[in-house]
């Protein structure tokens, strides 16, 4: 889009470039439709909406909406509410869609990740004698690797011989595409799922999904994915990718507060099978027939019918506050600018390393443009715990992960590129 910010090949480590990009940034004015919180009497430089993202300005009035119809419907407003109770997960598919590339009857918000993930892979990961192993990166977020672990026991058999770890080959930090395409291959024949994470939590790295899933079904597997640090990152076209399953918290890029109603993805063709195994709830059951009160499951032939539960009000109404500052926003402006700040936070990095009499960081997170997202996840080669101690006395929040790395994210919605030239000054001047 021609309004988009253009980066000139040449940066510059400049207060006054820096100032210039966000003059011609056309989400700058989103920046106020977050609170950003003040540390030592400033505003913060923000950089961990990759652990929590801020709470946008209108969260308070969409969940005191909600309150003020509980005080005055009672149970009614599940039908009178200014947004129904009833149908209140209905408002999400089409607000979603166009985060995660899927079909509106394939998306639906429910429960927490870890949550769906078990309630998917009890649909997804059907093993057998001959095919029972789960290909899976190594150093996955723990949840992930507690949820496979217990899975495969829960089969009866031994996570030890049914997770196979694709991990970075000696002297790297990331995690080679064609090791993980060769896993697969290798493994074609008693490879039952195919499960790994949209963008690795610890270097920033976005995995290759459509290569991946393509691979996976071409070994006969299943392939799904915890887009926990990926839905409202980077691009994702789950449909067209063909992907079978994925799920995804909100509480991080999509800004939904701690510990919010996290998401899920089924391709319409597992979805419509209403026959395919799953952990059953009466919100999955189908709608017309739902209050008859059956004693059989009649599934919902959407990804609606993995529901268990009726939808948690609250927690939705700040979901919805978030998303729809995404839908004003236009995801293509996100994504563009995200690869903007990104860009230019590893030149500022960089800049730094080149003024130094050695090398203090090492930038883990891939350079190329489709393998990384927001996050930058930085190697401190040095005292770096004392680093970011600091970092948090100047007022900068950014995130700790042992042994030694920061991980930075600035985010399009709320971070300036001028933040980027702060964090770049402060990190300078400490070093």
């Amino acid at each position: 889009m021609d309004t988009h910010v253009g980066l000139s090949p040449q940066y510059k480590n400049t207060p006054e470039y820096a100032r210039y990009l966000d003059e011609q940034d056309p989400l700058q004015s989103f920046r106020e439709k977050f609170y950003i919180p003040i540390m030592h009497g400033r505003e913060a430089i923000y950089f961990t909406g990759n652990s929590l993202g801020l709470q946008p300005r209108s969260t308070q009035d969409y969940v005191l909406n909600e309150l003020e119809d509980w005080a005055n419907y009672g149970v009614e407003g599940h039908l009178h509410a200014r947004n129904p109770w009833l149908s209140y997960h209905e408002l999400f598919p089409s607000l979603l869609k166009d985060i995660v590339g899927a079909k509106e009857h394939e998306v639906v918000v429910m429960n927490q990740l870890t949550v769906n993930l078990h309630l998917l892979l009890t649909s997804f990961y059907r093993p057998n004698k001959q095919r029972f192993k789960i290909i899976c990166e190594a150093k996955a977020f723990p949840s992930d690797q507690y949820a496979l672990d217990s899975q495969a026991a829960l089969h009866g058999f031994d996570p030890a011989e049914a997770i196979i770890e694709v991990g970075p080959s000696p002297g790297r930090q990331d995690i080679d595409h064609e090791d993980i395409i060769n896993a697969i291959q290798s493994h074609a024949n008693e490879l039952s799922l195919v499960m790994f994470s949209g963008v690795n939590y610890y270097t920033g790295q976005v995995f290759d999904m459509a290569s991946i899933c393509k691979a996976a079904h071409e070994a006969g597997a299943l392939c799904g994915f915890d887009l926990a640090h990926a839905a409202g990152n980077v691009e994702l076209q789950l449909h067209d990718w063909d992907v079978d399953f994925a799920c995804w918290c909100s509480y991080k890029y999509l800004n939904s507060g701690p510990g919010g109603v996290a998401g899920a993805y089924i391709h319409e063709r597992h979805a419509a099978n209403t026959q395919l195994p799953r952990m059953a709830g009466w919100w999955g059951h189908d709608k017309e027939e739902r209050f008859k009160m059956d004693r059989h499951f009649k599934a919902i032939p959407t990804a609606e019918g993995w529901q268990l539960s009726n939808a948690p009000i609250l927690s939705m109404a700040a979901h919805k506050a978030s998303l729809d500052i995404f839908a004003e926003a236009g995801m293509d402006r996100i994504l563009h600018k995200g690869k903007q700040l990104n860009a230019y936070l590893q030149y500022i990095l960089d800049d730094i390393n080149a003024h130094q009499s050695e090398k203090v960081i090492d930038i883990i997170t891939p350079r190329a443009e489709g393998m990384r997202g927001c996050q930058v996840s930085m190697l401190m080669l040095k005292d770096g715990k004392e680093i970011f101690q600091e970092l948090g006395k100047k007022s900068v929040i950014a995130d700790w992960r042992e042994p030694n790395v920061i991980r930075v994210a600035p985010v399009p919605l709320y971070n300036r590129f001028e933040d980027v030239y702060r964090f770049g000054e402060i990190l300078a001047d400490m070093l």
